[in-house]
């Protein structure tokens, strides 16, 4: 049962699935650098509801911080290194030091500061494998993604019309009925 980080960090490292993502994208040795998102959110809600194929391929988010280059035709190169060696995935990745823009925020100051922007806290959640070792990225900790809740970041109660529409468009408790939907920010 997954109940804490290290339960997480276990789990991943018992997925060769996961795991050959996760040193994939070491390779390309990016600053910075993680997994995040669905890729590790849905993959935990599976093994906590008895789903171990909880987790597809189709949306995996790499993100990383780079001021030196802010061209999303980068991202667009990355994803197509990535699609070379692992071409049964759908990656998706963007330089977080230029994500703010689009967001309206102010600049993030690096990845954990782009975390703590997204959308859900149950979502704002990475990892990242370096010299074999899995490290985990979790802003507002643990508790929402291992009690299934999903509630808003602070920084996205200014934008309860994003969330709502993620709440919409996911249909999460379609999925997974169990889960917890709130609409304030901790």
């Amino acid at each position: 049962m997954i109940s804490d980080s290290d339960g997480i960090v276990a789990f991943l490292q018992s997925r060769p699935d996961m795991l050959r993502i996760l040193r994939a994208v070491e390779t390309l040795g990016l600053p910075d650098c993680w997994v995040g998102a669905g890729f590790i959110r849905n993959a935990v809600w599976g093994a906590l509801t008895g789903q171990p194929n909880a987790s597809s391929w189709d949306d995996v988010d790499v993100v990383y911080f780079c001021r030196s280059d802010l061209s999303p035709s980068r991202d667009q190169a990355l994803g197509d290194a990535l699609q070379a060696v692992c071409p049964d995935v759908k990656w998706s990745v963007k330089n977080q030091a230029r994500m703010h823009i689009g967001n309206d925020d102010q600049p993030y100051t690096d990845t954990e500061d782009a975390l703590r922007h997204w959308p859900e806290c149950c979502t704002a959640i990475a990892a990242r494998c370096a010299d074999r070792t899995i490290a985990l990225l979790a802003p507002f900790g643990l508790d929402d993604l291992l009690s299934m809740v999903v509630r808003p970041t602070p920084s996205c109660a200014s934008k309860m019309g994003v969330y709502r529409g993620r709440v919409d468009g996911k249909r999460w408790q379609r999925r997974w009925p169990m889960l917890r939907i709130d609409f304030a920010p901790p």
